[in-house]
């Protein structure tokens, strides 16, 4: 392929300078040039290379050129088959039945970069990424799952979402969407056979020996159904008596299909859908979304808009990890301070309540601000919990972090440095507690981050307890930003004026039709946004989650990714548990904060 730059915005104005050295580095540094600069992608640059040089180009990015790419950030894929919208001319993409979609971050370059493969119906297949990245195991696993792609050389390529005797990959375009699409399930017993083998479990096929030269292994199920793996969740054990040789995680439990339903969804009907990825995280799970579906379509958002997302951000933040903090102590044998936490999260539910009318999953984000304004007297309630939760705070951390048994179960236990979180996709809180002071809001702001005065939380234990001092730290400095918040609120409209706002502002439907037509077509069918594509990642409650949308230039998503940080979190844990015990293997998956709709989608 020909390198065809194109006198575009490869990203967002405050990120363009990062773009463009990154662009040129690559020039100067890159010996190959066999790739394609993708011409018009304002959320990152992104590059088009073909099969047999793609492990090449990766290397290089991961290792060798200044400022490297040191994280595998995503791995997806896109059916392109009914694809519209390609572009035309020189800026026309590459023809593919399906593309693979590798993002890269940059830590130190604070940047996010894009690699795609073309791959034809009849060659779909590419070379594995795990000698480059271990975190690429489940990514590809995955991509194998939902779109039928094999990656050559992967060692162990099986499905991960769905059961072993599912039939088709859900997410090619011609498989079915809704189940009143194909006929009534039935049970047949040739059936209830195969699913019944299918159930077995052969440790060979996990990867785990049966025995080693002085004894016997023993195996054993934590979960799926086990208080403490936090949800649908299994993990096969291989013991050597209370020890643990080997914990292979096993999730899909809870998979039902995210990313399949954004395809037939209208944009603005999707936003509630989001709410069910990280369940524990509320609008926080709006807000990557609703900024790519704006950085697409060219959509500002009012300061009032944003700073009242951010409040609401992070009052879901302290939300969350009041849960994790609570649950956190349970799992490692302190029974009390859950049920102190949970009333101060339903406190906090209070004032969710009282501004948005939801609690836990309130969708109150929409395209262009929310859903309407502050309700009268938001901010004396918002003041009275500012003031009343420090002192709990200090309470908790008393009974929690002070406490010596507490202590000697977390500490140096489940260790991993930042070298290792960056090799296996860690980010949030467990990237944190290695050492690296890296934050997305102070790294990459948005939604008017800048403007606020907050510290990162950063300890270099790496291991359980530190993984928790972060989140109590965290807590304190989202107190700092709502208070914020709350002393500086602007003035002005709570959501643009844009004609792709949903729902559009209903001033001057009761004055002329043709206003009036736009707002029942927008609430009805959703807007239409341009062809593209856009990802706009944010500092969720557990690490970086981000929606990648394409367009196909409709109302509904063409194909939506959704990168969330459980997902490869959980793929670390065989590492942080080899050689502990059964007891310690609880603290770990304590420690991660993880909720298996944000891992299975």
């Amino acid at each position: 392929m020909s390198d065809v730059i194109a006198q575009s915005v490869y990203t967002p104005s405050p990120y363009r300078e990062a773009a463009e050295a990154f662009i040129g580095d690559l020039r100067r540094e890159y010996t190959g040039d066999n790739y394609w600069l993708q011409p018009d992608c304002l959320d990152m640059p992104t590059l088009w290379i073909g099969q047999r040089d793609l492990l090449p180009l990766l290397r290089f990015l991961k290792s060798e050129i200044s400022q490297p790419f040191a994280m595998l950030y995503d791995l997806s894929a896109i059916d392109e088959r009914l694809r519209s919208n390609r572009g035309k001319g020189e800026r026309k993409q590459p023809e593919s039945d399906f593309t693979l979609v590798y993002q890269l971050l940059s830590f130190e370059r604070d940047l996010f970069v894009r690699i795609k493969v073309a791959l034809p119906e009849s060659r779909l297949s590419a070379p594995s990424a795990t000698p480059v990245w271990a975190c690429a195991n489940w990514y590809e696993r995955e991509a194998w799952d939902l779109f039928g792609i094999e990656f050559i050389g992967h060692p162990n390529l099986r499905r991960i979402m769905m059961p072993p005797t599912w039939r088709g990959h859900p997410l090619r375009k011609e498989h079915h969407a809704r189940a009143t699409e194909v006929d009534p399930f039935t049970l047949s017993a040739d059936k209830q056979r195969e699913e019944q083998q299918a159930l077995l479990f052969k440790p060979e096929e996990w990867g785990m020996a049966r025995a080693n030269d002085s004894s016997e292994f023993m195996f054993l199920n934590l979960g799926p159904n086990h208080p403490s793996v936090h949800g649908v969740f299994r993990v096969a054990l291989q013991l050597d008596g209370e020890q643990i040789v080997d914990a292979v995680p096993d999730i899909g439990y809870h998979h039902r299909g995210a990313e399949k339903m954004a395809e037939r969804q209208a944009w603005h009907s999707y936003v509630p859908y989001t709410d069910r990825i990280d369940y524990l995280g509320g609008v926080m799970n709006n807000l990557p979304y609703v900024l790519a579906l704006e950085q697409l379509a060219g959509i500002e958002v009012p300061p009032r808009a944003q700073t009242i997302r951010v409040m609401l951000c992070e009052l879901f933040r302290i939300a969350s990890h009041l849960v994790f903090y609570g649950t956190f102590a349970q799992d490692v044998g302190q029974m009390s301070p859950v049920f102190y936490m949970f009333e101060d999260r339903e406190k906090l539910f209070g004032i969710v309540e009282a501004i948005t009318g939801g609690r836990m999953h309130p969708a109150w984000f929409r395209i262009g601000g929310v859903a309407q304004d502050l309700p009268h007297g938001w901010d004396r309630v918002i003041r009275e919990f500012l003031d009343y939760l420090p002192a709990r705070l200090r309470e908790y951390e008393g009974m929690v972090i002070d406490n010596k048994i507490l202590q000697k179960r977390t500490r140096g236990i489940g260790v991993y440095n930042t070298a290792e979180a960056l090799e296996w996709g860690i980010t949030g809180p467990g990237l944190r507690a290695t050492g690296l002071e890296w934050d997305l809001r102070k790294r990459r702001p948005y939604s008017g981050y800048d403007q606020f005065e907050f510290d990162i939380p950063v300890y270099d234990g790496g291991d359980c307890f530190d993984r928790c001092r972060v989140r109590v730290e965290e807590m304190r400095q989202s107190l700092r930003i709502i208070r914020q918040c709350l002393d500086n609120m602007p003035g002005g409209p709570y959501k643009s004026d844009h004609p792709l706002t949903t729902p559009p502002r209903r001033s001057g439907t009761m004055h002329d039709i043709e206003t009036l037509i736009q707002h029942f077509v927008n609430n009805s069918w959703g807007p239409v946004m341009p062809a593209g594509e856009s990802c706009f990642p944010v500092e969720a409650t557990k690490g970086l989650n981000s929606y990648q949308i394409v367009s196909d230039g409709g109302t509904n998503a063409y194909r939506n990714r959704i990168r969330t940080p459980s997902f490869p979190h959980l793929q670390m844990i065989p590492l942080m548990s080899r050689g502990l015990l059964v007891s310690d293997l609880i603290a770990i998956i304590a420690s991660i904060d993880f909720v298996m709709a944000d891992v299975d989608r």
